[in-house]
């Protein structure tokens, strides 16, 4: 069975979380997270604008972003049971490895003029089946390092510095793709996958806490999924994550369709206009790491949801780029609440042995997402990319509004 859980090798100045970075291990890990976070937010902006432009289509570019969420859905679960049992370690290194040489192709192929949609689209799916194992390895293995009384510190370092690249990445992906093109942007892609894969090989602590037990992957599995079934809680705050990924986040993947036919905006600008919600997320992480409470914490997730979803009409219907960015910026700070807290009660609800578990198994409720890019594929088709967003964003605060009583405990958390 899993040993009980270690305590932190050390000891950060109280309520300062970057004393965490003292720890080498832990300064490794982190990095490999904001290289990875800063690629994906670039990607998803650039993978976006490079299909749009060459096939015209709303459709798939929401196919492309789906692509990318897919293996949340198909691994996730499995994922996070067998996080248990394998050497972390080693499977990062084999994730970051892959991406690795998925970049290098990329940029081989696109200097040599010859990218298509679909070396995009395998791409895409390639790099979303690493971020489906980021939760239950490379975090799990950030828990591993700085024990459990830390790990609220640097969960809150982990999202703002996802929430710092979501800020960066839109930015930066639509002024170099102006500047350098998509060759450029992959090579540079390249190398920060290559820092990566050194900050990995620097990590010192090799094997986390692994399940020695002689019980099958599958019993393992079905027995913590009932453990964890059992708690409303836990249900709510999964329920929850379900309805920003089937309603929400579909929505942030038509930025570069509205941004160009409503809004006239280039390349530049519609990357300037997707950080906006980046820079909401952000002031609004430090506002949430500074006075959320534990007495808070799952109305703070409800209510950023709430928030989030509110603001995606009004950026869909905005005659001006400045109004279409004000609105962008207001749905990030409901989503950085979201974010914060979505990791949070995951660990703090589920029990100590469980909590790979629990990280897989809301892995895989974002996973729903291409469910949602489906849905958003079909309507933009058929009645525009404006129309669907706020019809995909009334639709998710009907569903929330209807589904209070599985939420409800969570409220009161």
């Amino acid at each position: 069975m899993r040993p009980p859980a270690q305590p932190s090798r050390f000891n950060p100045p109280p309520n300062k979380p970057t004393g965490l970075f003292r720890d080498r291990d832990f300064l490794c890990l982190w990095w490999v997270g904001l290289a990875s976070f800063l690629i994906r937010w670039l990607e998803i902006l650039v993978f976006g604008v490079f299909t749009y432009q060459a096939t015209g289509s709303a459709f798939t570019v929401a196919m492309m972003t789906m692509l990318r969420l897919l293996p949340m859905a198909l691994f996730g679960a499995a994922l996070g049971t067998l996080a248990e049992r394998i050497v972390r370690h080693q499977a990062l290194l084999l994730v970051v490895s892959g991406s690795l040489l998925t970049s290098l192709i990329l940029t081989v192929i696109s200097y040599a003029g010859h990218l298509e949609v679909w070396h995009l689209a395998v791409a895409s799916f390639i790099n979303g089946t690493a971020w489906a194992s980021d939760n239950p390895v490379r975090r799990s293995m950030v828990g591993d390092i700085v024990g459990p009384v830390l790990m609220g510190r640097a969960m809150s370092l982990e999202v703002g510095t996802s929430t710092a690249t979501r800020l960066a990445g839109p930015g930066m992906g639509g002024f170099l793709l102006a500047s350098i093109g998509i060759a450029g942007i992959f090579a540079m892609s390249t190398v920060l996958y290559a820092s990566a894969l050194i900050a990995v090989l620097a990590v010192r602590q090799r094997d986390g806490n692994r399940r020695t037990d002689s019980t099958s992957f599958l019993a393992s599995m079905a027995a913590g999924f009932a453990v964890l079934r059992r708690d409303p809680r836990m249900t709510g705050a999964l329920w929850i994550t379900v309805l920003f990924n089937l309603f929400g986040w579909p929505v942030l993947s038509m930025v570069p369709v509205i941004g160009k036919d409503q809004l006239g905006l280039g390349p530049g600008m519609i990357g300037l206009l997707a950080s906006s919600d980046g820079l909401g997320a952000l002031i609004s992480a430090l506002i949430v790491a500074r006075l959320s409470a534990p007495g808070r914490y799952g109305r703070t997730y409800v209510l950023g949801l709430a928030l989030f979803l509110l603001m995606l009409t009004p950026f869909a219907l905005a005659p001006h780029p400045a109004l279409a960015g004000m609105a962008l910026f207001f749905s990030g700070a409901g989503q950085a609440g979201f974010a914060i807290m979505q990791a949070t009660l995951m660990l703090v609800l589920a029990p100590p042995g469980l909590r790979s578990q629990a990280m897989g198994l809301m892995t895989m409720c974002i996973g729903t997402g291409p469910l949602g890019f489906l849905m958003l594929g079909a309507l933009a088709e058929q009645f525009g990319a404006p129309a669907t967003a706020v019809t995909l964003s009334l639709g998710g605060l009907l569903m929330l509004a209807v589904s209070w009583p599985w939420w409800r405990q969570l409220w009161r958390t």
